[in-house]
């Protein structure tokens, strides 16, 4: 399926009215290198948007173009219906970003990190502590207020790095990794503040290795590779119709995948060999070769899921930035 096809039958244009961030034909080059390739997306307000891709597929560029770090070469950008980065200013003061490296400012305390970033939006001094409190308890730092950045936590500076990005209570979210490295309970009380926000309208721009993160949050999701968007919709949907339903995983020799292989091709299924495992992407409904795997040293059935789309896209050769 081509881009515009894909954008076609996935994703409609969405008005203006809706459309948060609306980008058409952007395009980079560094030299001879073509890193983003004429791509085409839009963000509708109160949407979470995953957007993906291997190392190196242009995701960084076309966010730090969105971001106004990097100057296009080509196409056009809009975010609140404005054209950027003509109007860099005003875009910015509505804009919340989490960077995936640590910006925080070690010689500072959790609070005067978070008083001193509403500072450079110009927030009145009450309001400001009226947020600063208010974001402290919703991330569940508020008895960390007084630590330097030194002392704490991963899943704590994460937090804070949240907490810093909506202070000066943002209509976009831009989320670079948002909990690379946490353990289970920090991710899932991040996931969970990020619902809340969602549920009031806030729109998000979500990057993220964890897939499982991307299709716990996004309503709709973007694939890039090699520069160029490769799909984007409704993650069930992609799932469904270029993986399938079901993933069986096969392990065994040589020849006990061979025979297997022969079997599976009776259902309508795309079958890959990766060393000794099978894995079988099904269409429709195989339980009847269940039976038939009884005999195999080990395999698993479970749903088709994101991570599935993703290889299935983008292969499965590790990329180097």
């Amino acid at each position: 399926m081509t881009q515009t096809t894909a954008q076609q039958e996935l994703i409609p244009d969405a008005p203006d009215s809706q459309a948060v961030v609306s980008v058409t034909g952007l395009t980079k080059r560094f030299g001879d290198r073509l890193v983003v390739d004429n791509i085409s997306f839009a963000i509708r307000r109160g949407q979470c948007v995953g957007f993906l891709g291997p190392n190196g597929a242009g995701k960084t560029t076309s966010i730090n173009m969105l971001l106004g770090l990097v100057e296009k070469n080509a196409g056009e950008i809009r975010i609140f219906d404005l054209e950027a980065p003509r109007f860099h200013r005003e875009i910015k003061g509505r804009i919340g970003v989490v960077p995936q490296a640590d910006s925080l400012d070690p010689d500072l305390s959790v609070e005067e990190n978070l008083r001193t970033y509403a500072g450079y939006f110009r927030i009145p001094r009450r309001i400001a502590r009226e947020r600063v409190e208010e974001l402290l308890h919703f991330f569940a730092l508020h008895n960390r207020r007084d630590e330097i950045i030194e002392h704490l936590s991963g899943g704590q500076r994460r937090r804070l790095l949240l907490a810093r990005a909506l202070i000066n209570e943002p209509e976009l979210l831009i989320l670079d990794e948002p909990t690379i490295g946490l353990d289970p309970q920090a991710r899932h009380l991040i996931w969970e503040r990020l619902a809340i926000l969602q549920a009031q309208g806030t729109t998000m721009l979500l990057t993220s290795h964890y897939l499982d993160e991307v299709a716990r949050l996004s309503q709709q999701v973007l694939i890039l590779d090699h520069g160029q968007v490769v799909v984007q919709g409704e993650p069930q949907q992609l799932i469904t119709d270029f993986v399938g339903l079901e993933v069986f995983e096969v392990d065994g020799t040589g020849g006990e995948l061979d025979a297997l292989e022969a079997l599976f091709k009776q259902c309508n299924a795309t079958l890959e060999r990766v060393g000794d495992k099978l894995y079988v992407y099904a269409r429709e409904d195989c339980s009847r070769l269940e039976k038939v795997l009884g005999t195999a040293g080990s395999w698993v059935r479970r749903p088709a899921n994101l991570e599935d789309l993703f290889i299935q896209l983008t292969g499965r050769s590790l990329r180097e930035s």
